[in-house]
């Protein structure tokens, strides 16, 4: 359930097996990422070790407890492998996402009611992503290039602004002192931050660079096979995820990365640039080294 974890497993499904379902997936998550973000500041909830001493937090989490975010994305990125892969991966996923949340209970970071809320919510983003897939992909391919990226552009904000929004509502509300206290006793060295709007930066930024390369492809500008021989795929993927790093990490060490206006918009590039990098650069460079064919079709 880790972001690692994810970006891994969607790089080497777009760039290795299958386009569709990696970019099925990728989406996937960062819409789950931002609806899951934007519910734990409106309820504002806490987790088990935040209340209660008795309480062994065998991990830590530094955001609202509701809903589950483990138990949100596993729902709707399981459910699209899933409901993708047809009948093969139904059993697989359906144990994935139940352990997932039975998981996080035992850990002591999330209730009941946390998990299955996060599975209600994931499970409805799944059926409208699948519901609506088709016709806004021929509604967005279809648009002009720079009304493609202005789109791209538009939704990216629209998460800043739901973002932005869901804390404005929630400004008068303060994080109770026993929560803290209570949770640094439990786990000293993770202290709670559940006000912090690095993510909606983070997601939104993501979503940008991603649907900014879909522009580009859907216009037949760059893509690639994902097939091929094995060696050529394991050497795509080390170069892939060589190139991510540079940018993940490197980045990192050069922006400023403080809670503020500057801290974020670096944030808001940085993301953009693994996004992008995902769904177009390291295609067009893997086929311009050779290691995967150019697509057939948009």
């Amino acid at each position: 359930g880790t972001e690692y974890f994810y970006m891994l497993l969607t790089t080497v499904i777009y760039w290795c097996v299958d386009t569709t379902l990696g970019l099925r997936i990728g989406l996937i998550l960062l819409v789950s990422d931002s609806v899951k973000s934007f519910f734990k500041v409106l309820l504002h909830s806490p987790r088990p070790y935040w209340i209660d001493p008795r309480v062994q937090a065998l991990a830590a989490e530094s955001s609202f407890g509701m809903p589950s975010g483990h138990s949100l994305s596993a729902m709707s990125i399981w459910g699209m492998f899933a409901a993708t892969v047809k009948r093969k991966s139904f059993w697989p996923a359906v144990l994935i996402i139940l352990l997932m949340g039975i998981s996080r209970i035992y850990l002591g970071v999330h209730f009941l009611h946390d998990v299955v809320l996060g599975w209600l919510i994931g499970g409805l983003l799944l059926v409208i992503f699948v519901y609506f897939e088709k016709p806004v992909v021929d509604w967005f391919i279809h648009l002009p290039l720079e009304l493609r990226i202005a789109a791209a552009y538009g939704s990216a904000i629209l998460m800043v602004a739901a973002g932005m929004a869901v804390f404005a509502i929630t400004s008068a509300w303060s994080l109770p002192d026993s929560w803290i206290s209570t949770a640094l006793a439990a786990n000293p060295a993770e202290p709670i931050d559940p006000l912090n709007l690095e993510g909606v930066f983070t997601v939104s930024g993501t979503w940008f660079g991603m649907t900014a390369g879909l522009a580009l492809l859907a216009g037949g500008n760059g893509g690639h096979d994902p097939h091929g021989p094995t060696r050529s795929r394991i050497l795509r993927f080390l170069l892939g995820i060589a190139g991510l790093g540079i940018i993940y990490f490197g980045l990192n060490l050069i922006f400023p990365d403080t809670p503020d206006f500057i801290g974020y918009v670096f944030r808001f590039v940085r993301y953009s640039l693994v996004g992008f990098w995902v769904t177009w650069l390291a295609p067009l460079i893997f086929v311009k080294l050779g290691l995967a064919q150019p697509r057939t079709a948009v």
